[in-house]
Order: C-alpha cells, then structure tokens, then sequence
C-alpha cells in the first residue's frame, strides 16, 4: 500500500519531469525509500529536490514514518539503460560485454540496437618493420554489455 503510494507520487513527479528518468527504487521494511535518478542533461540538487518534495510533501506523516534519499546516478555509477549513454558521447567508456571482451574507447555514436567505440591502437606494419597507428571502432549491442562505465579523465 504505502509502496504503491510513493510509486505513484514518483511517476507523477517523472512525468512533470520528462528529462529525468529513474535508474534504481527501493523502499525497505522499515520505510527507509531510497531513490536514484538520472537526466538526459545530468541531475542538479534542485531536480533531487523536485523528487524529493514531489513524494514528502504528498505523503501523512501521521499515517506512514519513513525517511527518503533521493541521488543522482553518480559519475563512477556504471550506465544502465540506454537513455544514459547519449548524454556521454565523446567521453571514453569502459565496457564489459557478455562475451568476456573488455574495451576502452570514445563513445561516438548510440543506436536503438547498441554503442559505437572507437579509439586508436598500435599494430604492426603489414609490411617491414615497426609499427603504425589504427583507427578502430567496436559496435557492441545494448543486450551484450555486462558492464559500461564512464571513464574520468584528470
């Protein structure tokens, strides 16, 4: 019941909020409801109030004691769903995939199916000795990344 009563404010508060999605909800037994959102132009502490207030300001505190934590999907938070990744072309991603390929590179394209990387490697010539500079690039499918993450350049 009282679950049932915050999904609603929450989707409610989403739906006024078309640039902010939700990546994780959770409300444990003794009413402690942890939220975790994201937005398509990254989430500011005014839009975890939006949330926050959206849910404490429509719930009796009479009726139901719980205590809320609205968060942003943190920059180290590994992406998801799909809408995650427009928002971080250009940026290098490290991704993990089902079949065990680990890759690096600039994330330069998303697709309904999937990601495009890219980056530079070192290969030998194929001819003579030393080594030449490649341009490659990796499509990996939505439904084959185990793991995807944002790496931070400093």
């Amino acid at each position: 019941m009282f679950k049932k009563i915050v999904e609603d404010l929450l989707q409610k508060a989403l739906n006024e909020r078309q640039d902010l999605f939700l990546i994780d909800f959770s409300l444990s037994g003794d009413n402690v409801i942890k939220i975790v959102i994201d937005g398509d132009n990254g989430v500011l502490v005014e839009d975890c109030m939006f949330i926050s207030r959206a849910i404490e300001h429509n719930v009796d505190r009479e009726e139901h004691d719980f205590s809320l934590e609205v968060l942003s999907s943190g920059a180290t938070t590994p992406l998801v769903l799909p809408r995650q990744y427009n928002k971080h072309i250009g940026r290098n991603l490290e991704v993990k995939t089902l079949d065990h390929q680990n890759l690096e590179g600039e994330l330069t394209e998303v697709n309904d199916d999937g990601v495009v990387l890219s980056w530079k490697a070192r290969e030998p010539k194929p001819v003579g000795k030393g080594k030449v500079t490649v341009a490659k690039q990796a499509n990996v499918a939505f439904d084959n990344i185990k793991e995807a993450k944002v790496k931070i350049k400093f």
